[in-house]
């Protein structure tokens, strides 16, 4: 596995951590609406979330195609390898 690929993974891995970790405190958040502190953890998280994502994607594309996230040009979808072809 090159470097340019072994980085990727690890970003990957990083945002899929942050991803599960704000999925469960959104179900958490939804039947423990009034807990202040859960809903910081999450805001807190999503934050990174969203600064990692924006990392990735200006590095190595976009995540996903359906407008969350900008292209540079050309179009970048296309290009290789997408999120789930990674190697971990």
């Amino acid at each position: 596995m090159n470097k340019k690929i072994s980085q990727q993974a690890k970003m990957l891995r990083e945002i899929m951590s942050y991803h599960f970790k704000a999925v469960d405190l959104t179900l958490y958040l939804d039947t423990h609406p009034s807990d202040v502190k859960a809903l910081a953890e999450y805001n807190h998280t999503t934050q990174i979330l969203n600064n990692l994502t924006a990392a990735y994607e200006q590095c190595y594309g976009p995540l996903t195609v359906f407008g969350s996230a900008m292209s540079q040009y050309p179009w970048r979808w296309i290009e290789e390898p997408w999120p789930w072809q990674v190697e971990f």
